[in-house]
């Protein structure tokens, strides 16, 4: 038996104010979508942004359903837009961020398991890495270099082939 490890690096920041200009901009859309969030069954509003290649942001935002599996999550909503729209365009960044109705969220929002791997496979496409930015409504903000680094066992297409 060999014993493996994953790990990660990840930056931290205290607040919106010592992110890069870029970065507090696409975080600043993302805070805009959690508005337009369809979420009365939860009260867990989602949104995010992404900045594509070609400078243009894509917002998204959870869309509940009261048939549960039937809703799309914010990060998934904006990915399959973006590629739905603009196919050849990469994805630079996603930032994510939430509220609650009956709590405030003072840890960074990270991205479930079916957005991370379709966060994953986007970044395979794609000639760079996909930076995230996650936050909560107050509190500290969490940034990854890749979206890898979040799901570095992803299920790949070479799975299909055997």
């Amino acid at each position: 038996m060999k014993i493996n490890k994953f790990g990660f690096e990840f930056e931290e920041y205290a607040s919106m104010a010592e992110l890069s200009d870029s970065d507090s901009e696409l975080l600043g859309h993302a805070i805009q979508a959690v508005e337009n969030a369809y979420a009365p069954y939860s009260h867990f509003h989602v949104g995010a942004a992404l900045r594509l290649g070609n400078g243009k942001v894509i917002k998204g935002n959870n869309q509940e359903n009261i048939a549960y599996p039937s809703g799309l999550c914010a990060e998934r909503v904006a990915f399959f837009h973006a590629s739905s729209n603009y196919p050849d365009v990469a994805i630079e960044a996603i930032a994510i961020t939430a509220k609650a109705q009956n709590f405030e969220i003072n840890e960074p929002v990270t991205p479930c398991g079916s957005c991370r791997q379709v966060m994953s496979e986007t970044e395979t496409r794609q000639p760079g890495d996909i930076r995230v930015i996650m936050m909560g409504q107050s509190g500290k903000i969490f940034v990854v270099k890749s979206v890898g680094s979040l799901l570095p066992l992803m299920f790949k297409a070479e799975g299909l082939k055997k």
